[in-house]
């Protein structure tokens, strides 16, 4: 079954718990990442993974607490590769290609850095050394400006897209599903309650949804337009009949206690299904037959700190 590990539960405001957003997918073997935001690649080793096992990477969109740890996450792939690994392939909507190539293309601002490890003696020797063979090869990336549609299939798995409606027209978005042969997840980036992404949801095991705040604090401040709150995420939920939510993006007044359990509590009045409220370096299994979550937590040693929660809603801690 596909297990959702959640390595940025956050916003663009830092909080000593939550930064930026970032999940990978494992199904059988594989490690599908969507999204990039601050800090992904050390999460992701933090969460027991490694940037050489992803070899597909999905953004929903490119603000920057989606996209700012990809220099960091290509660069470390390639530095810890030994040329055997699979060319990495990386989609997203408008802007993605350019980015790619701006980052390490021929003029790219982090080139200096790889033609450094290319050509120096002692990068070399490291190389070697890791089990690599000279002469290196310089980063080669697949990159895609995709749009709506299927977007990738494989023997295992396929991942489908469709428009989220955030900050156009500044900025493309997107939305993903993820279908396997033993559960799908959705994944709805940075969006607003909207009908393309609650088409795209449809049935689907899980849901991993924008949650920014209370919907009652949002509305009152002019912040409700452009992405999902607790009864905007609860209401799309619902509409697209999933069995479980899973909150993301997070902002800082919707994690305090008292904040939480209201929105929580407001979701429940609108959504039946399960509900997650969903830390950084979290792990969650899908399970497709309607069961319970199994949540782990990493503990930065490489061993999952799990438990199971009964009542049908994870709180986070």
């Amino acid at each position: 079954m596909p297990r959702i590990h959640v390595l940025g539960a956050g916003t663009p405001t830092p909080t000593p718990t939550r930064f930026g957003t970032a999940y990978v997918v494992e199904i059988d073997g594989e490690f599908i990442m969507f999204d990039c935001g601050p800090a992904a690649t050390h999460k992701l080793v933090q969460a027991g993974m490694f940037p050489t096992q992803i070899d597909n990477l999905f953004f929903t969109h490119h603000h920057f607490d989606h996209d700012v740890d990809y220099p960091c996450f290509l660069l470390t792939r390639w530095d810890q590769s030994i040329g055997k690994e699979n060319d990495l392939k990386v989609f997203g909507p408008t802007l993605t290609e350019s980015i790619t190539d701006k980052l390490i293309g021929p003029d790219g601002a982090f080139t200096h850095d790889w033609k450094a490890r290319v050509n120096h003696p002692l990068s070399q020797n490291v190389y070697v050394n890791r089990g690599g063979k000279l002469p290196r090869k310089a980063p080669s990336v697949d990159a895609r400006d995709v749009g709506v549609g299927t977007v990738l299939t494989t023997k295992k798995w396929e991942v489908t897209s469709a428009p989220a409606e955030h900050v156009q027209p500044y900025l493309d978005s997107l939305a993903y599903r993820m279908d396997t042969t033993s559960g799908s997840v959705v994944f709805t980036g940075d969006t607003q309650p909207c009908q393309s992404v609650i088409d795209l949801a449809k049935g689907a095991d899980a849901l991993v949804c924008m949650c920014w705040d209370d919907q009652d604090a949002m509305n009152a401040v002019g912040e409700g337009g452009g992405q999902c709150g607790t009864v905007g995420a609860a209401e799309m939920a619902a509409a697209a009949g999933v069995k479980k939510l899973l909150l993301a993006h997070i902002g800082p007044h919707l994690s305090q206690h008292g904040v939480m359990e209201k929105g929580i509590g407001d979701i429940s009045r609108i959504f039946s299904g399960e509900i997650v409220f969903t830390e950084e370096i979290m792990s969650v299994d899908v399970v497709p037959d309607g069961g319970l979550y199994e949540e782990t937590h990493s503990g930065g040693d490489g061993h999952d700190h799990g438990h199971d929660h009964g009542d049908g809603h994870t709180h986070s801690h």
